[in-house]
């Protein structure tokens, strides 16, 4: 009897980091659906959520990387429908789908969702950003346990080269991925290939749940 392939589900994958990993999944020869507001699902719409993982049915593994515009500002000045519209986005979002995926993961399987490393480096003009990547960490460890033997962990990426920075100026992009490059103590800027493996590894790593894995060139270390 064949054995089944590996399903997983990548929700944000159509850019950025999910992309990169899909595309390393695929090359491995798993089956994998890709899913984000480009393919019709909109996260912050539960039912629009729930609809998805009817189509899918039964699965392996979850991988949460839709993120959203998160307004800068000191607490004064940003907009407060602002801040709810990107915690609708992020937060809420990975929640409407960790709920919903969970009825469907197999038990051997596992979640991995995304925050950042805002959640733990205090910069200032930041709030919202960290506020939902906090957020997110401390939920993971929650459904760690909620949800066993269904492994849950969280990849938190530090600075990386993707479409997030599409809208700066090529100028201005070049200047903050050098500043951070003389900065950061691993000497570069983060890479997409390099946070898929962290995904990769938290997936494959069966004795890994409710874990925090840190990918972002040593920017915590102060």
């Amino acid at each position: 009897m064949a054995k089944d392939k590996t399903l997983y589900v990548i929700v944000g994958g159509t850019s950025g980091i999910g992309a990169e990993l899909a595309q390393q999944l695929k090359t491995e020869g798993h089956q994998v659906h890709v899913a984000s507001r480009q393919t019709g699902l909109d996260v912050s719409d539960e039912h629009s959520v729930r609809r998805y993982f009817e189509s899918i049915g039964n699965f392996d593994h979850l991988i949460m990387t839709a993120g959203s515009y998160a307004p800068s500002g000191k607490v004064q000045d940003v907009e407060l429908a602002q801040a709810k519209a990107a915690f609708d986005t992020k937060f809420w979002g990975a929640i409407n789908v960790a709920k919903h995926a969970a009825q469907y993961i197999k038990p051997s399987g596992s979640m991995t969702l995304t925050s950042g490393v805002l959640s733990r480096k205090v910069v200032a003009n930041t709030y919202v950003k960290t506020a939902i990547n906090a957020a997110i960490e401390a939920t993971t460890k929650v459904l760690a346990k909620e949800l066993a033997p269904i492994r849950v962990n969280v990849v938190s990426p530090g600075l990386t080269k993707t479409e997030a920075y599409k809208s700066m100026s090529a100028t201005d992009r070049d200047a903050m991925y050098e500043q951070a490059q003389n900065n950061l103590p691993a000497g570069k800027v983060g890479e997409a290939s390099d946070i898929a493996m962290a995904y990769l590894f938290a997936i494959q790593n069966t004795y890994m749940t409710g874990s925090v894995l840190d990918v972002e060139g040593g920017a915590l270390l102060g």
